[in-house]
């Protein structure tokens, strides 16, 4: 599954970059057209001639290459990572959850009617950290209750664990997204000064044209923040219900090997 989403993040990373290439070009071309032509023209007569060539996606296209390649593809690179590993999270939590309910029925019949085997059994047949947890317990239960309860306790907080895993990765890619943008922003207003130190004048044009190509980078890397904050955040809360119904689940486990040690 990790190298899957690994060639999936390559891919994106390899498509966008060639189709960057393929329009980087004349797009530049157009932009630096803008810079020294447009401080006759309109605003909104570069919005109509960017809709009348693409639509949404070539004013997108257009104001990503105004933004600078070398920021905004960082920006761009750090978005498809930091999905690629939330959309492998979801994908491993989806799996990890179980009807938990199912399997603790499940999970006493066979230990009732056929022992400890059986119910064995019944776990390594369930998917998810849940089972995992159960056959633990089940494991140890002929050293004792306290043991089995011990390793339960001890196998849950190794699979709290991982499911947990690489999420820092995506809290860095969420922190770093808007730190490139406003990098960018910073450069694009040192080449704003640049550019008005060198004409010697404080021309309206020349400081509006290099502070609005210095925030698009601004706005891009919010943008993808925002994004990721936001699986960041849905993966939190799906590792929160597998948590507490793991816990929930154990402890109704727990009763039910005491009352099977209570029985023998």
């Amino acid at each position: 599954m990790k190298k899957l989403f690994a060639v999936l993040a390559v891919m994106a990373s390899v498509s966008f970059m060639s189709v960057y290439a393929q329009d980087a070009a004349p797009i530049s071309e157009e932009a630096a057209a803008v810079e020294q032509v447009a401080e006759e023209a309109a605003p909104a007569e570069e919005v109509a001639a960017v809709e009348e060539q693409g639509g949404i996606h070539q004013a997108l296209k257009v104001k990503f290459i105004e933004g600078g390649a070398g920021f905004m593809s960082t920006v761009a690179l750090c978005l498809i990572l930091g999905l690629a590993i939330a959309i492998e999270r979801i994908i491993n939590l989806s799996l990890a959850t179980t009807n938990s309910k199912k399997l603790l029925a499940n999970v006493e019949s066979a230990l009732e009617t056929q022992g400890v085997e059986a119910a064995k059994e019944v776990c390594r047949n369930a998917r998810g950290p849940i089972a995992s947890i159960f056959y633990q317990g089940l494991l140890h239960i002929d050293e004792g209750l306290d043991v089995a309860e011990k390793s339960i306790i001890a196998y849950g907080s190794v699979q709290s664990g991982l499911m947990e895993k690489n999420l820092s990765w995506i809290g860095l890619f969420i922190g770093l997204c808007p730190n490139f943008g406003f990098m960018g922003t910073v450069i694009g207003m040192i080449e704003a000064f640049d550019r008005i130190q060198q004409a010697g004048d404080m021309s309206a044009t020349i400081v509006a044209g290099g502070i609005k190509v210095a925030l698009i980078t601004t706005v891009f890397g919010l943008i993808g923040a925002i994004i990721l904050q936001i699986f960041y955040n849905f993966i939190l809360a799906r590792i929160e219900a597998v948590v507490a119904d793991m816990e929930d689940s154990s402890i109704t486990m727990l009763d039910i090997l005491t009352k099977f040690n209570l029985k023998k």
